[in-house]
């Protein structure tokens, strides 16, 4: 593995928020702003970013995540806010239009962002994610139920302290998704914080709890076709496409998504597969760069 060029750390405020990123590039270049997945961090483009040429890139703390402000009182995690938050931050750095990176949870709050607000996104680079699991309409009380209840519970919870730094690594490493160790080791440097006996991840806990609303299939197919710019799909054949039966199935309902299907797992931009991203990348995001 090439080595890699460390980020520029970034604190700052909006929507009332203290947020924390990674930079890499200038203000010359194509502004991307990179989100990651759920319970991930910035650091989820450690291996990639350096390897993508010409892109002025801002990997985001997503709310209650990583470095980033715990959202406020009993509040849920939602996708409307992080959208919200998103054109916030593009408006913080003075994107008019941006181009977006985004992997698992990250690239589905993109989409649904870029079909939202279309006129502000250049292009969708985006990794293992599209959009959400369908849900039906009929579904919507025990949603929300679920929901709710979930937050109490997860509101009660003891956090898990770890005696110290290679145990939590070594945890994340057999998270939902296996990680090897340079990728859990990056995520996880990011995502704790200190406490009496060790440390304990700096994620929110209530990000665990189920969304209070999922959207219908007919809602999510308004989202996706209302987004005007070009999207680059890159799929792990051990990832979502193998954890969802009819994943590959949904995505050809699409023909604007150009996608690949990629040997590797669910976080194979961070693994040994990083090197075929980027090449995938560097040769999409190169038709929008001046």
């Amino acid at each position: 593995m090439a080595q890699l060029s460390r980020p520029r750390e970034l604190r700052f405020t909006v929507n009332g928020m203290n947020f924390a990123a990674q930079e890499w590039g200038d203000s010359t270049q194509l502004p991307v702003l990179a989100l990651h997945g759920w319970l991930d961090n910035a650091a989820s483009f450690f291996s990639l970013a350096p390897r993508l040429n010409n892109l002025h890139i801002v990997a985001l703390d997503m709310a209650g995540h990583g470095q980033s402000q715990h959202r406020p009182g009993q509040m849920a995690y939602s996708p409307w806010d992080d959208i919200n938050d998103i054109l916030a931050v593009a408006d913080h750095f003075g994107w008019d239009r941006f181009a977006l990176l985004g992997h698992s949870r990250g690239a589905i709050i993109g989409t649904l962002a870029a079909g939202t607000f279309p006129d502000r996104f250049i292009a969708l680079g985006l990794v293992e994610g599209l959009l959400p699991e369908p849900a039906r309409a009929e579904d919507a009380p025990k949603q929300l139920a679920s929901a709710i209840h979930g937050l109490r519970v997860q509101q009660q919870k003891t956090p898990s302290i770890y005696p110290d730094m290679s145990i939590a690594i070594k945890a994340r490493e057999r998270g939902m998704f296996p990680l090897g160790h340079l990728a859990a080791k990056a995520l996880t440097e990011r995502g704790v914080v200190p406490q009496e006996g060790g440390v304990s991840w700096s994620t929110d806990p209530r990000l665990l709890a189920p969304s209070m609303i999922k959207l219908s299939r007919e809602h999510l197919h308004a989202f996706i076709n209302q987004v005007s710019a070009p999207i680059k799909l890159l799929l792990a054949d051990q990832g979502l496409p193998k954890l969802y039966a009819n994943y590959l199935q949904e995505i050809k309902h699409f023909p604007q998504v150009d996608y690949e299907l990629l040997s590797g797992g669910h976080h194979l931009h961070m693994e040994q597969e990083v090197d075929v991203v980027a090449e995938k990348l560097n040769s999409f995001f190169a038709r929008f760069i001046i």
